[in-house]
């Protein structure tokens, strides 16, 4: 295996993991259940307070300890989408309040007094074109009136505040991306005073909801940086939740790859151990060199980002060739385990479901291509 970067922070975290073995989360997915225990260890381990400076209480740690920790907590079985945006999420803020709204809110997202976990972006009619958001903030007074609908977003049930993204001004066919602002919304506030969160069942237990805001009042002191270009800020936060959920990827694919070398070495059928066959040693090998691969590709958008460098290019590879590469361990690992691969006992099933996710959200595969053909390779825009 590769030498591992931060060893003392991954072996903390698998070590926390260790208390949260398989049984815990297979109880959790049948019920739909947050995973309230798991985020709390986390939060008074530190570890989700990794990137906020040490000034407002957290480690001031770079991109590469987060994704270190992100990627431990999936290679033992364990899933960061219940609490990884607690650890990026607060950028916009970091990045572009005011210093009142940092003091006011970074130290209690340090400590997990206060959930940052909500991001809401993504609308029913808009999909990933961003710049098709309705949702609107009326400036009324000292206060945003917002209508609009948000769909898949994760956490809202189980976080504080939220990172919204709305519309200020009209669209402008010339400047698509303009108009937009970001709101930081008080959670406990709105429920129930214009906002409604209706969860939303799917494949996997990522408490994903939808969102209705019927005249929500937002203070306009809870705007973050300035009105009109809050699609910058959103960008600014998606290249670091694009490699942190690569780390993610690459942990399930070790988890994979771990599970399906041991199993190929213990299962004997036919007289021997089915890792003596090529059919089964090669689609093991395949994936862990993919794996690696994609690890350096994860590395290299990571330290950009340290950096302060453009790496809105890497972050998309980052996230492309992890996701690929998870999926296909997870796809190696089924065949591998044959029937005993479907069974809720051995996590296969619920990992496997887990990590199909990511060819999807944050950012779909075929949107990352598109990028790539137009912004590396230089092709005519598709759309």
């Amino acid at each position: 295996m590769t030498q591992e970067t931060f060893p003392e922070i991954r072996e903390a975290v698998r070590k926390l993991c260790a208390r949260f073995p398989g049984g815990y989360w297979r109880e959790l997915d049948r019920e739909r259940a947050y995973p309230t225990a798991f985020v709390q260890a986390l939060t008074e381990a530190g570890f989700l307070s990794v990137l906020i400076p040490e000034e407002y209480g957290g480690s001031g740690l770079g991109l590469g300890a987060a994704t270190a920790v992100l990627e431990e907590i999936h290679r033992s079985g364990c899933n960061g989408g219940a609490c990884h945006a607690q650890m990026y999420t607060m950028g916009t803020v970091l990045k572009h309040g005011t210093p009142a709204q940092k003091q006011a809110y970074l130290p209690k997202i340090a400590t997990g007094e206060l959930r940052l976990q909500a991001f809401g972006v993504t609308e029913p009619d808009a999909g990933t074109d961003t710049t098709r958001i309705t949702t609107f903030a009326k400036k009324v007074g000292d206060k945003y009136v917002v209508n609009g609908r948000k769909l898949w977003i994760s956490r809202a049930e189980h976080s504080d505040l939220m990172v919204l993204l709305c519309r200020t001004s009209p669209r402008d066919e010339a400047k698509t991306s303009a108009g937009m602002s970001v709101l930081l919304v008080d959670m406990r506030e709105a429920r129930g005073a214009g906002l409604t969160i209706t969860p939303v069942r799917t494949m996997l237990n990522h408490a994903t909801t939808e969102l209705l805001f019927e005249d929500l009042e937002v203070p306009a002191e809870n705007l973050v940086g300035e009105e009109g270009k809050g699609f910058k800020y959103i960008l600014d936060g998606m290249n670091a939740e694009r490699i942190l959920i690569a780390s993610e990827c690459i942990g399930d694919a070790k988890f994979f790859i771990d599970r399906a070398s041991q199993y190929a070495k213990d299962r004997v059928v036919f007289g021997r151990p089915i890792g003596e066959n090529q059919g089964v040693q090669f689609p093991l090998a395949r994936a862990y060199v993919q794996m690696t691969g994609a690890s350096l590709m994860v590395d290299r958008a990571a330290a950009l980002f340290e950096a302060g460098e453009p790496c809105g290019t890497e972050a998309n590879m980052a996230k492309l060739t992890a996701s690929e590469a998870s999926w296909f361990a997870a796809d190696m690992c089924l065949q591998t385990h044959g029937g005993f691969g479907f069974a809720e006992e051995y996590d296969i099933e619920r990992k496997f479901r887990e990590t199909r996710l990511y060819q999807v959200a944050p950012i779909s595969t075929n949107l990352i291509l598109s990028h790539v053909a137009t912004h590396v390779l230089g092709q005519p825009k598709s759309f």
